[in-house]
This record gives structure tokens, sequence and C-alpha cells, in this order.
């Protein structure tokens, strides 16, 4: 049997309806931006492969740091044990963030580090002898597909099949905004006079807010101000609440600074890390808590701990590919690649938008550019056309529905980004 055939007989493919879904490439090898499948033809890499790929496939700085790695230690457990790789990547990220965000709790992918954080949130106040039980997500926020992070990201649409699993959350308008978009300030106010009535309705039983900071992923590439973080971190902060960042998509440069926490100028009580954590070679995730709320776990009964883990906690080899990851994104040169990524998007977006009057909110932050045409959401039939197109012209790009969006890896250079832009503008043509 073929790869194509084996696959069809035995794999079961994620966020895909196989009854009526084409049969999925094979992709035999990858290289920098491009993917080259088993049966000759390239594809530009567009999204990063699921927004985890930083510096290129089959980087081979990051390949090289892992194969040291295996033949040195390829796993062991993290309840009794630390080695070097964890402990220099957790003080590295935490170099980076802002304020006193010095303690690393590793898990293993997005959802999970939400899991992680929203349990450490009610354990917290268990600890600190409070009853706080309530959390507040924004409409449209999706944070992974593990029972809290789905509980905090109903609003998504994605999860109708196991709502009677989930706990309740209070959901606030998401104040999403575009280039040349005049009604912003409003709908910022609106946001948080609906917090404050959460905070009204539950008087101090709030446990923590939880937000995609500057750009909401999966629901099509929305993006806020971070003025409104701001405010936002503010008003929890007067509350007594705790704020929670899922920086699983928005992390290691996407936004433009290397955390979205960093370009907003705000401390998180918790933050979540993934995706561009190892430079998109394996499965690790981060939640970095402040240190006030590790001191609250600590005493002489277990009970008090955090009584949580997963068999591969810091993975050896996920964590020498963090650290190789680190090294390439502090260099300067990809910082000025991210730089250049962002000001080709600026200029190639509003282009399309002087041209093509079905493009609506065009909007780039950082390496991410997205704008939106005609449908009805996640659910529209014009995604899977344009994808398809795509892919006919080498370009594997994924729509959320009716939203259009690029973020590639930071590798890409200029030329094949252009490229790019040139076939979304004739492909937006035949539309």
């Amino acid at each position: 049997m073929t790869d194509s055939e084996l696959d069809a007989a035995h794999v079961w493919h994620p966020f895909t309806q196989a009854a009526t879904a084409p049969p999925p490439m094979v992709a035999a090898r990858a290289e920098g931006a491009t993917i080259f499948g088993a049966d000759g033809r390239e594809y530009l890499d567009l999204v990063s492969s699921w927004w985890v790929n930083l510096h290129g496939h089959a980087n081979p700085v990051i390949a090289a740091a892992i194969a040291e790695q295996a033949r040195t230690l390829e796993q062991v457990i993290f309840a009794d044990f630390t080695h070097a790789p964890a402990a220099r990547l957790a003080a590295r990220v935490c170099g980076h963030l802002p304020g006193d965000l010095d303690r690393v709790f590793y898990s293993d992918d997005g959802s999970t580090a939400v899991e992680v954080a929203l349990k450490m949130a009610r354990q917290y106040w268990s600890n600190c002898g409070e009853d706080r039980s309530v959390f507040v997500a924004f409409d449209g926020g999706y944070h992974g597909d593990t029972v809290g992070a789905m509980s905090a990201g109903h609003s998504s649409g994605f999860f109708g099949a196991w709502e009677s699993m989930l706990f309740p959350v209070e959901v606030v308008p998401f104040p999403a905004t575009w280039d040349g978009d005049d009604g912003v300030a409003d709908r910022e106010r609106q946001a948080l006079l609906a917090l404050e009535d959460v905070f009204a309705r539950h008087p101090g039983k709030v446990a923590a807010v939880i937000v995609e900071p500057l750009v909401q992923g999966a629901a099509g590439m929305r993006m806020c101000r971070p003025e409104f973080l701001r405010a936002l971190a503010a008003r929890i902060a007067e509350a007594g609440s705790l704020l929670i960042l899922d920086e699983v998509m928005t992390g290691f440069g996407r936004t433009g600074a290397i955390f979205a926490c960093v370009k907003a100028g705000i401390v998180p009580d918790l933050v979540c890390l993934s995706k561009g954590l190892t430079g998109g070679f394996l499965p690790l995730s981060m939640t970095v808590a402040r240190e006030f709320i590790h001191q609250a776990f600590l005493g002489t009964d277990i009970a008090r701990a955090f009584l949580h883990g997963h068999s591969y906690t810091a993975n050896p080899l996920g964590c020498a590919a963090g650290l190789a990851s680190l090294d390439l994104l502090e260099a300067p040169e990809c910082g000025a690649r991210i730089g250049d990524i962002e000001a080709i998007h600026r200029q190639r977006l509003a282009g399309l938008a002087a041209r093509h009057a079905q493009l609506s909110r065009p909007r780039v932050t950082g390496t991410i550019a997205a704008f939106d045409l005609p449908g009805d959401g996640y659910a529209s039939a014009i995604g899977p056309t344009l994808k398809k197109r795509f892919l006919e012209r080498g370009l594997l790009i994924r729509p959320l529905g009716n939203v259009v969006y690029l973020m590639p890896p930071y590798c890409i250079d200029h030329m094949a980004l252009h490229r790019a832009w040139d076939i979304i503008d004739g492909e937006l043509s035949r539309l």
C-alpha cells in the first residue's frame, strides 16, 4: 500500500471532515519556508505549519542541538530530576518576560499550558483561603481543546459537541480593530464596562481573566490595541483578580516584539507559551507564573502543592530545541527579518485594499497580516475555495472561513513573500 492508502485506512486527521475532505498531501521533506510533497510539488508555508515554525523547516542549528542532546539525555522523570536544558531554557525565557514572571511550569502543548494556568489560578485562591471560581474570557477566544481550555474558549463556536462537559465562564466582548477603524475606542469602553459588570455581579469571586493578547488567532486573527490591554490589566489589578495571557500563538516574535505583553507594556500574572517555543520541532509548553503565585503553593502539606504533571514534562530534547531557537531569535538579523516581513505586509495589504472592494478590515500586527472577505465566518465556503486555489499555485494558506491571513516563518525571503501577495492579488481578482 502507498503512504496515502495507509493514511486513508488508519489515520484520523484533526479539524477535518474525512467524508468530504480531499486526501491529505504527503510531505516528503521541508527546508526553509518550503514543503516538498512526495509528488514533486512544492508549497510555500505561509502559515508556519499551524503557527509553530519560526526559523524555517529543518533548521540545521536546531536539528544539531536536538541530535547532540539525544546522544546525552533523551528523557528523565521531571518530578525527581532537573537537567541543564530545562533550567537554562526557563531562565532565558524568564529573562525576556517582564516583571517577576520567574517561575516556569513545563507541559506539552498550548492547550495544556492554558489548563495549567486555569488550575493554578483556582488553587492559588484556595491556598490563600479564598473561594474564587469565576473565570472571564473574551468573545471569540480560543485556548485549546482540553476541558478547561474549551470552557474558556466556548464562545469560539468549536465545542458544541461537548457543551455538557464544560464549566461556566463569563464572556465579555473583544474590541477587535483594523486599519482605518474609527470606532475602536467606543468598543474598548464597552468591553471594559462589560468586565466591570462581571466584577460587580461576582464580588470577590473572579479567579482570573484570560485573553489572547493583541491577536485572537482561531477567531480570525482579530486584533486589539496595546492601549486596551493596558487598560484591561489595570482594571483587573484594581479588582484584585489575576490576568492570564494566552501567548501560545503570539509569543516568540509573532507580534513584532518577543512577547505581546512586552509590546503592550503589561505584566500578566500567568502567561502560557508553546508553538514557537521549540522553533516548530517538538511539542513543549510553559506556564510562567509571577513569584507571589509560586509562593502560595509552598508549605508542609502536599495538598498545598500543584499536583499536576505530564509524562514528558520538560523533555530534554524539546528544551534543547528551545535553547537553539532562542539563539536564532535573539540574533539581530532575525529581528531585522521580522521587521521586513511586517513592512512588506503593510505595503502589499494597503495596495490590495485599494484595488479590491470586497476586501475589508485589513490589519497587521508584526508578522501576521489578515483581511476579511464577504462570508459568514468560519463556515464560509470561500475559505475552502481559496485554500484549493492557493495550493494549486504552490501556497500553503489556510483561510479561517472568510478571513485570509499570512503568518510566514521568519526565514522567508522578500521575493517569495511578494510572490505570495501577487498570487493573492490575482485570486481576489477572480472572485
